[in-house]
């Protein structure tokens, strides 16, 4: 898919949580002596005051302050995510109103599970593709959610990423074209009034995220003419490292390409923020010229795919804090109990 008019990345900025949890400690709570260490080593834990919404601004404020866009250009508000603090109110209209972007605006939060933030990318895309606003901003924000024991405890991390785009003559980052790719496969879900979600378990890599990954990838690669050797850096949502290694792998794609935008290692999976922190951490170093290859997965289930083209005005909208400075800030949490404490798992009365 191409829009109308070329659009690009104006601005971005990113949000991690100070605090970490590691998962020996889980361990030590869940799994019998002696089992195989988990795949990530800690995981990032919101702090009492932080949710989706406050993130979500911090993020915002580092993208409209790197792309110097005046207020009133922006006419789209998207938040993506899966775990907003209100069950029936939208994050998005607190969000524009904390940037001072109300009243004139569309604001919406989207729901695509991990893949909710990329999905309100595409739909960043189209509204300043067609001309409908001047900007729009698309968020992927989690602080995400996960079972007491559950396999997803051990790699269900906080955080994600803001975007702005606008016109391709004031990006930083030029969208060559994007590709998404949706079927009815139930590997993830969570029922109204159930206090977490569930997996599918075998579904989980294949037909899901594997079937999905690879068939956007292809796409996208076959409507830009491309192959993996054409691009500098690849990003892809990353429930866990192995599964980066292991797409990435099949479709072409070296270890070198994928190393800068695999923070899961240092900080779990984001769900609808963790493929769209890969991508800030890419553009953290990414240099004029570079092409980056971008594809997001969401259960239930789909991927987005994004070819980008690095602009000579990477280099000038740097300022501010990069995502390895929110990784490398960091407070352990003083074990197992205070992380629950923390996440609201132990509930009184």
């Amino acid at each position: 898919m191409r829009s109308a008019q070329p659009v690009g990345i104006a601005g971005y900025g990113a949000y991690v949580p100070r605090l970490r949890v590691r998962t020996s400690d889980i361990s030590n709570a869940w799994r019998p002596r002696g089992a195989i260490a988990p795949a990530v080593a800690e995981k990032s834990v919101p702090g009492p005051d932080e949710d989706v919404v406050t993130m979500s601004i911090e993020a915002a404020r580092t993208a409209l302050d790197r792309a110097g866009t005046e207020l009133e250009r922006i006419g789209a508000v998207w938040v993506g995510t899966e775990s907003k603090p209100y069950a029936v109110k939208p994050s998005a209209t607190i969000v524009a109103e904390a940037l001072g972007i109300t009243p004139h605006v569309v604001a919406a939060d989207m729901e695509f599970a991990c893949k909710a933030g990329s999905e309100a990318m595409q739909a960043a895309v189209a509204f300043v593709g067609s001309g409908m606003v001047e900007a729009a901003l698309a968020i992927g924000m989690d602080t995400a959610q996960s079972k007491p024991g559950d396999a997803l405890e051990y790699t269900a991390g906080c955080g994600g990423a803001a975007y702005l785009f606008a016109a391709a003559e004031d990006a930083l980052a030029v969208v060559e074209a994007s590709v998404s790719h949706v079927t009815d496969t139930p590997d993830f879900f969570r029922r109204e009034g159930a206090a977490y979600p569930e997996h599918g378990g075998r579904f989980t890599g294949e037909p899901s995220y594997f079937r999905h990954t690879r068939a956007a990838s292809r796409r996208l690669l076959e409507d830009v003419g491309a192959g993996p050797e054409d691009f500098a850096h690849a990003v892809f949502h990353q429930p866990v490292p192995k599964f980066v290694e292991k797409v990435a792998s099949e479709l072409g794609f070296t270890p070198a390409q994928i190393d800068t935008g695999l923070v899961a290692r240092r900080m779990g999976n984001a769900y609808a923020g963790s493929s769209l922190l890969g991508l800030a951490a890419v553009l953290d170093v990414a240099r004029p010229g570079d092409r980056i290859f971008f594809c997001s997965y969401g259960s239930g289930a789909g991927s987005d795919a994004f070819a980008f083209r690095v602009t000579g005005r990477i280099e000038a909208r740097r300022a501010g804090a990069a995502v390895a400075d929110y990784l490398d800030r960091r407070q352990v949490v003083d074990g197992y109990g205070r992380y629950l404490q923390l996440r609201g798992k132990v509930r009184r009365g």
